[in-house]
């Protein structure tokens, strides 16, 4: 009768080997290459979470400034619709001397026209 000797440390599922053999030289050479490619792949990712964050800050100050600008407008475009009133433009020629029409203009004609 033939025995089998069975070793415990040479079985295939035995978790003492199996984490060993991804520590080895050669496995790990052979991979630098993919380890290259995930670290640039992780810049990238970090740089591109950067950019879309300074991107947001500029549209919200965009946004901001843009909404001040309509204020302003709006105030300015107020203020010209007040000071274009008749009533407001009487007060604010007064002081240079002019006044306002009492006769309605006299029309000046060509003599020579036939009317």
């Amino acid at each position: 009768m033939s025995r089998k000797i069975k070793n415990k440390n040479n079985k295939p599922g035995n978790p003492k080997k199996d984490w060993r053999k991804w520590l080895y030289y050669r496995w790990i050479v052979k991979n630098i290459p993919f380890f290259l490619f995930i670290g640039l792949l992780t810049v990238l990712y970090i740089a591109n979470g950067h950019y879309a964050d300074k991107t947001n800050r500029k549209i919200n100050a965009t946004s901001q400034h843009l909404k001040e600008m309509e204020y302003e407008f709006k105030t300015v475009k107020r203020d010209v619709i007040f000071r274009s009133k008749e009533s407001e433009l009487i007060k604010a020629v007064e002081p240079l001397g002019l006044k306002e029409l009492v006769a309605p203009p006299i029309r000046i004609g060509d003599s020579t026209e036939v009317q």
